[in-house]
């Protein structure tokens, strides 16, 4: 036995259903960040002396600018095929077939919401509002962003996606929730027989230095339901499931999979233990949550010295370079999005982030040389 260095997450991407609509931590997180974000700016507005009302303009400008940027930023730079496969799907909600379902907008780029946001508070700032031009606008505005960008990082995290490379660090983190989402599902349980999967690391079991490491999946079938159908759904179904969810876990095809039964007379209930190897993963998502709220943070105090009195461009400058210089370093710490991206020198994330630090470093350069507007 050995001391077993990485996390086990199981954590579900539902909040909660009803009916055929399910409210997920990503869209609540997602609208989290904009409300939380709308009584910054009150405030924020009030301590500069600017009119109130307005932030409910910028508010919707924010909202509509973000989502619009961001499911086309996706659609263009990661699926442009979804353009003739799915033109419905590029905006609605939900989905048809085979029932009518509830999905969200699946697949959002932080790249397109940061095209969206710089054209939607341009159209903002062409209404020549005191104090409000576009740099003076963006200065505000990035610090929310970040704070925002933070929530749908957690997000992320809860849905399992933007998954970190291998590693054997104390932080690596094995996402099993697809996995006992697929073992308990329609399709791999038809018959509905499974009442709960559990998972734990195995501390009998062998790490690897490719992130491979030891876990138990633990299995409780219904009541009534036989010590022989229990083995027949664990060595095929599990089987069968475990290889295919290669992003989450290792179990080869070749050979039968490591696992036993036990019934409980007393409950006429079969246990199935299945040993495999969970794939330990650096979790991004956390890593960029918790750098995005320290910017946050570091944004907030320039602006809380400053206010009114703030360079042009200061901000807003600090915000480009910082944040899309660590989005390029954290992006040698994912897999990639898509497969085009294996044959690229660098993935698709990082390309679209070069341009970016470039408009901050030029814009933070034009406010160390720009006297500062007082009172602007």
């Amino acid at each position: 036995m050995h001391v077993l260095n990485y996390i086990i997450w199981n954590g579900s991407p539902e909040v909660v259903t009803i009916g055929p609509l399910t409210l997920r931590w990503y869209g609540m997180l997602f609208a989290l960040g904009f409300l939380i974000s709308q009584q910054i700016l009150y405030y924020m507005f009030k301590q500069e002396g600017k009119p109130t009302r307005d932030v409910d303009t910028l508010t919707i400008y924010m909202v509509v600018a973000t989502i619009v940027g961001a499911r086309l930023g996706h659609i263009f730079f990661y699926q442009p095929e979804i353009l003739w496969t799915d033109p419905l799907g590029v905006f609605l909600p939900f989905e048809f077939s085979p029932e009518f379902r509830f999905t969200g907008l699946q697949g959002l780029a932080s790249h397109g919401a940061a095209i969206g946001i710089l054209i939607g508070l341009w159209l903002y700032s062409r209404k020549n509002k005191p104090g409000q031009n576009y740099l003076q606008t963006l200065d505000r505005i990035v610090i929310l962003v970040a704070l925002t960008g933070a929530l749908i990082r957690f997000g992320n995290f809860f849905n399992s996606e933007i998954l970190g490379t291998p590693t054997t660090s104390p932080t690596g983190i094995v996402f099993i929730n697809r996995v006992t989402q697929a073992l308990s599902g329609d399709s791999v349980d038809p018959n509905n027989i499974v009442e709960k999967i559990t998972v734990q690391p195995n501390p009998n079991g062998e790490q690897f230095d490719d992130g491979r490491v030891p876990i138990k999946i633990m299995i409780l079938f219904k009541p009534g339901i036989s010590e022989q159908r229990a083995q027949i759904y664990m060595r095929s179904n599990v089987k069968n499931t475990l290889y295919y969810l290669s992003e989450f876990v290792s179990e080869p095809m070749d050979g039968a999979l490591n696992y036993n039964t036990i019934k409980d007379e007393a409950t006429n209930q079969v246990y199935g233990h299945a040993l495999t190897q969970g794939i330990a993963r650096h979790p991004a998502q956390l890593y960029e949550a918790i750098t995005c709220v320290l910017l946050a943070i570091f944004l907030f105090s320039i602006w809380v010295r400053y206010k009114a009195n703030l360079p042009e461009g200061r901000i807003f400058g600090y915000f480009m370079v910082i944040l899309w210089s660590l989005r390029f370093a954290y992006e040698f710490l994912k897999i990639n999005q898509v497969s085009f991206e294996d044959s690229l020198p660098i993935n698709m994330g990082q390309i679209l982030s070069i341009p970016l630090i470039l408009v901050g470093v030029v814009v933070l350069i034009r406010s160390y040389r720009t006297k500062p507007t007082v009172n602007a």
